[in-house]
Parts: structure tokens; sequence; C-alpha cells
């Protein structure tokens, strides 16, 4: 019997991780499960992959940063109110964060159909149909009601003028500036020393000028498709700057990663790593941690097999060529 030694393990900006994938920033995790961002960094610490923690969540950077010990990384929006984002940044830096996350691709928050079908707003706006899924869901409400989080950790008391829910949304929507330019970027790497990655990008054009920046890497992405209907896909996206750039930067890839296949796909394209939302959120609203934990590990046999029926045995291999 011949014995094959699987080699998963990746260097993102120089830090060692064990596998090639990590979880993406999304708001509102802690509304899916109590305390949801906390149960999610420590299913990332147990496995040895890069949590990215919302602006947008329910747990604050401070609470993530005292349930668990291994570094997280923090996205953060451009944003009108500069004393905020310099709060931020200052706040991402005494919890140790490793990373600084910029999002590049929400200059204006687009209208999302599926928010609007199903009634979505802050604060809630209960009607029949609402009152009776809770009541379907006993379980849940049970365990949201035990909690203290239940607003925007990071917002609520770090912004001006923001003391409730509803002042948070207005406070929100008016923080998205579309007149986002490169300059911004240079404002906020003076302000963080460390490692910094532009998320957002589609455009090949983009990719090359950032190239240019003193920055650490890119994030492909099209922030899950809920901002421009019919934009270009992430992985149509990823092959055409994986050509143009000259491997100086980090090319990291976000957007329709379901299972392991996937993540071979976009690795074999040029990836450095991938990052996922929905998946880890589903695992998460079912059963917590557990749920997230089960994930990982689906994902992990579900890459190992594809690694190896496409030849492999080491993910640092992987081109183009195990595509076809």
């Amino acid at each position: 019997m011949i014995l094959v030694r699987l080699v998963l393990k990746k260097r993102f900006l120089d830090i060692q991780y064990n596998l090639p994938f990590g979880f993406s920033p999304c708001g509102m995790g802690g509304m899916l499960y109590p305390n949801g961002e906390i149960l999610v960094a420590k299913a990332c610490e147990k496995f040895g992959i890069p949590y990215i923690l919302s602006t947008m969540s329910i747990c604050s950077i401070e609470q993530v940063a005292e349930a668990t010990s291994a570094p997280f990384w923090f996205q953060l929006y451009v944003m009108r109110d500069k004393s905020f984002v310099e709060n931020a940044i200052m706040r991402a830096k005494e919890a140790n964060c490793s990373v600084l996350v910029l999002t590049l691709d929400l200059p204006v928050l687009a209208q999302r159909h599926q928010d609007i079908r199903n009634g979505l707003s802050a604060p809630p706006k209960f009607n029949l149909k609402h009152v009776w899924q809770m009541i379907q869901k006993p379980k849940w409400c049970f365990r949201m009601l035990t909690t203290k989080n239940r607003s925007f950790g990071n917002i609520l008391g770090h912004a001006k003028g923001v003391d409730d829910l509803s002042s948070i949304v207005a406070w929100a929507n008016a923080q998205f500036d579309p007149s986002l330019s490169w300059e911004y970027v240079n404002w906020v790497r003076k302000l963080w020393k460390g490692p910094l990655i532009l998320k957002g990008i589609l455009d090949e054009k983009d990719a090359v000028i950032a190239e240019k920046y003193d920055i650490n890497g890119i994030i492909v992405s099209n922030h899950g498709g809920r901002q421009l209907d019919g934009t270009l896909s992430s992985i149509l996206a990823l092959k055409k700057i994986t050509e143009k750039l000259n491997k100086k930067l980090n090319i990291f890839f976000d957007g329709g990663i379901r299972s392991g296949h996937d993540i071979v796909k976009a690795l074999s394209l040029g990836a450095k790593g991938v990052f996922m939302g929905r998946p880890y959120l589903y695992g998460l609203g079912a059963q917590g941690q557990n749920g997230v934990e089960r994930l990982i590990e689906v994902l992990i046999k579900e890459l190992t097999t594809a690694l190896v029926l496409c030849g492999e045995t080491n993910i640092n291999n992987l081109s183009r060529e195990n595509l076809y």
C-alpha cells in the first residue's frame, strides 16, 4: 500500500495556516445564533483558519478578542465618518487583529431584492408571518432572550449620535461614501501598519493599480452578487486578474464557494486562498459552533478528495492544468 501524505498548509501574508480557506465577513451573524461571531471565531481558531470579523457584526471586536486567543482579521468599510474609522482601526490594533480588510465595493447600499421580499428591517417590524415563524422556533427565541448581544456591537457606543437600533441604521445608511478614491486607501494605510487587504476588486485594471500601492493583497469578490444584479462572477474575474498581475500581491478569492471542489478550482486559477460566507452561516444557524465545525470537516474531506483526484498531494502545486 502506498500512503499519500496530503499537504494542505498554506501561507497567507507570511502567516502559516492549516488550510487554504477562511471565512468572509458577514454582518449580523449573531442574529442567526446567539453570540454567533464568537462561536465562528472559536471554530476557526480550533482548525487554524482565518476569520474576518465584519464591521456590522453583532458581537464587538473586543468581545471576540476576549473569547479567543488566535488573532482574527477585521473588515472595515469606506465611511464618511473618519473619526469612527480611526477609532475602529485603533480598536482592531488593541485587539491584536492580524490583518485589516478594507471593503471597496459598497459605495452605496444596493436594493437587495430578497431583503425586501423577506421584510428585513432594523429594528424588526413584526407581522403575523414573523410571529408565526418565531412560534415555530422556540429554542432560537429562548437563546436570543438569554444573550445581551442583539445589536451592532462595533457601532453602538462608538459612533456619534448612535444610541439605539433605529439610529444605527440611519447612521450606517449615511456612511457609505460614493466618492471612493485611492487617496482613501493611502489614508487608511497611514493609520494601519500591519497587513492590509483590499476586498471587492473585479476589474483587472483596478488590480493592476492596487499593485502600485502599499498593500499586501486583494480579495476578488462581487459582494456575494448582492450589489449589482448581473455583475461579473468572481471566478471569471479571478481568471482575468491572475493573468494580469505579476504575483507581487497575494490574490484571494471570495464568491460562490460551496464545496471543497470549488476551493480546488479557485486555487488552480491562482488564488492564494479562498473565503466564503453563506456556507458557515448555514452551519451556524443550524447548530451553532458545532455546525460551523462540521462544515469545516466536510470541506476538508471534499478538498482532499478533489486534490487527489486531480493528481496532486500538495495544494501549492495546483495550476490551471488541474482544471482540465
